[in-house]
């Protein structure tokens, strides 16, 4: 095979667990050269009453965040079900979602590959297949504050098992804002919740009646194939 004809394919990795666990995490990751992109404090939906009942203990959570080739993220993901325990009580979930074709372009430019662009019929082709292999999609929800559980009770009667609420703030011109008379709330609430294919529709149907843009959570849903996840029952690694 012609070394210009390689495809070298880029995946997401995100790991949420507890803060404890995921500075455990941290170290593996250390330990394989492998870059911590982003790391974000996170909180699950569960009732702190449940947690209690559960015996689950704190509902914190750390969202970890890497890009890297698709055979190492396989591999990581892997070491990290081993060491984490994920799929256990109180352990957490990782999951990793393909890259976009322009995103990959960008990082064979910056890593100075050399092979030529993908043919439009086989980049279609290769689409479709993995578009047909995806189980599961993170589902993310963003909203005003103060509107996660509103979201996460939709979400949750349409079948859902849970989620990670991440708190943020919206970045943005707001002189632009007020041109157009648009009143946005600077702190925002993104919900993610990760969801069988049967269930992704009916979810994000749910959430976007409860808390669409039309309503005061002023609400976007946007969903994201995921190609491999531990952590949850029937998962891809066993």
């Amino acid at each position: 095979m012609n070394p210009k004809e390689k495809q070298i394919h880029f995946r997401t990795l995100i790991l949420i667990t507890s803060p404890k666990l995921a500075d455990k995490a941290i170290k593996l990751f250390h330990t394989g050269s492998i870059p911590v992109q982003y790391q974000l404090r996170g909180v699950g939906t569960a009732s702190s009453d449940m947690m209690d009942i559960l015996g689950l203990g704190s509902p914190d959570k750390t969202l970890l965040v890497t890009i890297l080739p698709k055979i190492f993220a396989d591999k990581l993901l892997k070491k990290v079900k081993k060491e984490l325990k994920l799929g256990t009580t109180n352990s957490g979930i990782a999951f990793t979602m393909p890259l976009s074709g322009v995103n990959n372009l960008l990082f064979r430019m910056l890593e100075k590959f050399t092979q030529d662009e993908d043919k439009p019929e086989m980049k279609k082709k290769e689409e479709e297949i993995v578009m047909g292999e995806i189980k599961h999609s993170l589902i993310a929800a963003v909203v005003n504050q103060g509107y996660s559980e509103a979201v996460m009770d939709a979400a949750r009667q349409a079948g859902a098992g849970g989620g990670t609420v991440v708190h943020s703030r919206r970045l943005g011109d707001t002189e632009a804002m007020g041109f157009w008379g648009l009143s946005i709330q600077e702190e925002k609430e993104l919900v993610f919740i990760v969801a069988g294919k049967e269930q992704k529709l009916k979810i994000m149907q749910a959430i976007g009646e409860k808390c669409g843009v039309h309503s005061e959570a002023k609400g976007i849903v946007v969903s994201l194939p995921i190609d491999t996840v531990i952590g949850i029952e029937n998962d891809d690694e066993g």
